[in-house]
């Protein structure tokens, strides 16, 4: 289904509101992306189809190579992200947690920096994505985080990893656009799925990233190769 991308269709500037924390955690929905920064509140608009069509399918390709390899657990928006005690509530669009790091989470929420954090960006959150919350989400120790900007002539997906003194690096695309992931083993992301309309089917997609999987078993290597050539021939 082709759809409108006139930039006019993008999300007015959040709004903003002087608030405490315990105030925030008393107001603050399941349903729309709010967060707590500096004793402000900042209320996102409800995000438009081709941010959530970007969303799902990442979600949905993610969640089921985590839970493939039982990996830990992938959340999507809106879910709460404490990145330090006394510091921001932020609402990631995709968070992955590492099975080492589920201590950290709670029904309500997760404390601290996770192992990878994803942002799709629109109109209204450009500089937050890409100023504040890179520079809180390498400060909490997250230690992957994707920008992903899918707006009309805008298309962009940036990757940044935690090097050895804590600090956020630019991580490399190889020459045909994919990107491999440093916390997700053998995951890896074709950059041009992205901005496809549709977007691939996200079984086809991990049916290709499974069959590229050295270390699955042939039985499994031969399944994942006959989901990808069925789904491809539709």
């Amino acid at each position: 289904m082709m759809l409108p991308t006139n930039a006019a269709e993008w999300t007015p500037a959040p709004q903003r509101q002087k608030m405490d924390y315990q105030s925030y955690l008393d107001m603050a929905g399941e349903s729309q992306i709010v967060e707590w920064v500096d004793g402000e509140v900042i209320r996102y608009m409800l995000p438009i189809y081709g941010h959530q069509d970007i969303v799902s399918f990442l979600d949905v390709l993610l969640r089921q190579f985590v839970n493939y390899f039982n990996l830990g657990v992938i959340i999507p928006a809106p879910f709460e992200v404490k990145l330090w005690p006394d510091g921001p509530a932020r609402e990631p669009d995709i968070l992955f947690i590492s099975q080492n790091n589920m201590p950290n989470l709670t029904p309500k929420r997760y404390q601290g920096g996770p192992d990878l954090l994803i942002e799709i960006v629109s109109a209204s959150s450009v500089i937050e994505d890409r100023v504040h919350k890179l520079t809180q989400y390498e400060q909490a120790g997250a230690r992957e985080y994707w920008i992903i900007d899918p707006r009309p002539h805008q298309q962009q997906a940036d990757f940044f990893i935690l090097d050895d003194a804590g600090v956020y690096i630019p991580a490399p695309v190889s020459e045909d656009g994919i990107y491999h992931s440093t916390v997700l083993p053998n995951f890896w992301l074709k950059l041009a799925w992205l901005w496809q309309s549709p977007l691939p089917n996200s079984q086809l997609a991990l049916a290709e990233i499974m069959t590229s999987v050295k270390s699955l078993s042939p039985q499994a290597q031969e399944t994942f190769q006959a989901l990808y050539e069925l789904l491809d021939s539709r």
